[in-house]
């Protein structure tokens, strides 16, 4: 059983994983994004397809191609992040932000949800679970509401 201090110190390693995957991402540092993740990770990201897993999901030089698509860095913030720690699975939620420059001149500011679920594997918390998501208009045009902010 996992005690008060225990848990929290996990929260604190869980917090500087989910940080530093963003500061590699601000870094464009693709390597270092994936080293958080587990072998088997299953991820639903904001791009199609519906869903990506394991090596699919852990493919470098995808996530090298997506941050050359990007000008200078890209600036990722998790705000509202909440983390609810477990013997030896986690999860976690949070409203984040990326702001950046597309190559083709266009400014991005996009604020989207995220959730995580992570195992401690071989004493490391590694993501096993990641989903982004934005709202979308239910208005019937079926856009997403790309201008909310928390």
């Amino acid at each position: 059983m996992t005690t008060e201090i225990e848990r929290k110190a996990d929260e604190a390693r869980i917090r500087e994983v989910l940080q530093d995957r963003a500061a590699a991402t601000t870094a464009r540092d693709a390597r270092r994004f994936l080293s958080h993740c587990a072998p088997d990770i299953v991820e639903f990201s904001l791009a199609p397809p519906l869903q990506y897993k394991g090596p699919q999901a852990l493919d470098q030089r995808a996530v090298e191609a997506w941050y050359a698509t990007w000008r200078g860095p890209i600036e990722v913030t998790l705000t509202q992040l909440e983390i609810t720690v477990g013997d030896d699975v986690a999860f976690g939620h949070s409203i984040n932000r990326m702001r950046g420059t597309k190559t083709d001149g266009f400014e991005v500011e996009l604020w989207s949800r995220a959730t995580v679920g992570l195992r401690r594997i071989d004493g490391t918390w590694k993501i096993t679970h990641a989903h982004d998501s934005v709202p979308f208009l239910m208005d019937g045009s079926g856009l997403a509401a790309l201008d909310l902010t928390p």
